[in-house]
């Protein structure tokens, strides 16, 4: 018996066949195009998308010896998609969530005091991250696209719905509240899309998908539109909240951290939905039918994308993964400190007009010191999340488990456990997020009966231990020293 689940990237989509065992039978995976027309602004194109989701889905299935009992879908988060409710067809591309083009709209309703009653009904803040802000940008630019919105022609959502909507041909129109509770549109303390937030984003509400449960069947695919496959639609989650169910941290205090284009840090705060006084967004982890559970959430927007950029801007790597290998030739980083606030800055700063920040560079410095403080920056970013989020939720962080693609990196790891001065543990399995969406449709369908005997398919395959004195050696000092240089850099 297996799983299929669909994890919808930001730069590409994977799809997996978990067995009841949890382990991971097939692979599939297929990149899609980036596009980028102006500074600042990433788009995808939603046809891209859901032919790479045909595509991964085909290399995956094809190669395993029966079919899937059911499928589950996790995506990335706050992108925000249109299509034609009958044809399905894209009026424009969808803007990505690491889109800035909104910087001057959230500082227009921020001045105009909205920002307070916002983040008390939903958690987040008035930043161009969050969907809402995407929507109002559409709604005031693009009337052409608009005017299907609210004549009822086209619908809204993010790319789970719009993923859902292409597998069931259409019949399905829905989310979940782990990703409604990203747009800026949905009470995340009373549950339910807000009335009040729809009319200050200008988004008709109709036009919404609806809410349903992360693990629950909504519908079916359709065999002519998914490879003649026809399976229940039983989990639906956005990404990183999956990847915490996937790491199965089900219990109060468990964290994780997913290092992909981004990095994102999840405390599980249960059944209580924790404000953050510095910072951090309250969101909700999951809903398995018995009322949401909630996390607290630090959300950092360039780690990997910077190890893409030395690759791809600056040509100092020909592979993301050599990056580990020419950073360990170094001791140290020579004092270089490199602040990757390539998109404006996320958690805990908040900066959309920080830039990128290289300080310390002498005569001595190498390809090799910039590699290592590229990886020293993503654990000192993580450690600032780690800081406030401990804090904030009251808790104490007595490990922290990782995954996402650069957690293969034991230089990283180590880096982070010495940072953080707790001990960072890595699973055999580091597709956690697609894992949590398998579990999540596998709840749903019976595959497996409870949280507890999914927590026993989590295998570990290393703990790095924190070094003695690593923790205050100032480097971390350094480090925000540097931030503070890096913030306000873009005026106007």
């Amino acid at each position: 018996m297996t799983v299929l689940a669909i994890d919808a990237g930001t730069t590409g989509v994977t799809a997996i066949l978990v067995t009841d065992d949890g382990s991971v039978r097939a692979r599939g995976y297929e990149e899609f195009p980036q596009h980028f027309p102006q500074p600042g602004w990433v788009e995808h194109e939603p046809e891209q998308i859901w032919q790479a989701v045909l595509s991964a889905c085909r290399q995956a299935v094809t190669t395993a010896d029966d079919p899937p009992t059911c499928v589950g879908v996790t995506n990335q988060r706050e992108t925000a998609v249109l299509w034609d409710r009958h044809t399905l067809a894209a009026p424009r591309r969808a803007i990505v969530w690491q889109d800035r083009r909104t910087v001057a709209l959230c500082e227009r309703l921020r001045e105009a005091g909205h920002e307070p009653r916002v983040s008390e009904l939903t958690g987040l803040r008035l930043d161009p991250y969050f969907t809402g802000t995407k929507l109002a940008w559409l709604a005031e630019h693009d009337g052409r696209s608009w005017e299907g919105v609210r004549s009822g022609r086209t619908h809204l959502g993010t790319v789970d719905s719009y993923v859902v909507a292409r597998l069931t041909g259409g019949a399905a129109h829905v989310t979940d509240p782990s990703n409604a509770s990203r747009t800026l549109l949905y009470d995340t303390f009373g549950g339910g899309w807000s009335a009040e937030l729809c009319e200050l984003f200008d988004v008709p509400m109709a036009a919404l998908p609806e809410v349903v449960p992360s693990s629950a069947e909504v519908g079916r695919t359709d065999p002519n539109a998914f490879l003649g496959l026809d399976l229940p639609v039983a989990g639906i989650v956005g990404d990183q909240q999956a990847a915490l169910f996937g790491q199965a941290c089900f219990t109060d205090g468990q964290s994780k951290c997913t290092y992909g284009t981004g990095s994102f840090v999840l405390i599980n705060t249960g059944g209580s939905a924790v404000r953050s006084r510095r910072g951090l967004l309250t969101t909700v982890a999951w809903d398995i039918g018995d009322g949401p559970q909630y996390a607290l959430e630090g959300a950092i927007f360039v780690t990997g994308a910077a190890v893409q950029w030395l690759r791809d801007g600056l040509g100092i790597i020909g592979q993301a993964a050599e990056v580990e290998a020419l950073a360990t030739t170094v001791a140290d980083s020579g004092g270089v400190v490199f602040v990757p606030a390539l998109t404006g800055l996320g958690a805990p700063d908040w900066d959309p007009r920080a830039r990128g920040t290289i300080l310390g560079i002498t005569r001595g410095t190498s390809r090799a010191h910039l590699a290592r403080a590229t990886l020293e920056a993503i654990a000192f970013e993580v450690r600032d999340v780690v800081d406030v989020m401990t804090g904030d939720a009251g808790l104490e962080l007595t490990e922290l488990s990782v995954d996402g693609g650069a957690s293969i990196n034991n230089l990283l790891c180590q880096l982070q456990a010495d940072q953080l001065g707790v001990p960072v543990r890595r699973p055999q399995i580091t597709e956690t997020t697609a894992l949590g969406a398998a579990f999540l449709a596998g709840l749903a369908t019976g595959v497996w009966s409870s949280t507890d005997e999914l927590a026993t398919t989590w295998r570990l395959d290393r703990r790095f231990v924190p070094t003695d004195g690593a923790r205050a050696d100032g480097s971390h000092g350094r480090w925000r020293a540097a931030v503070d240089r890096a913030c306000g850099w873009a005026e106007g």
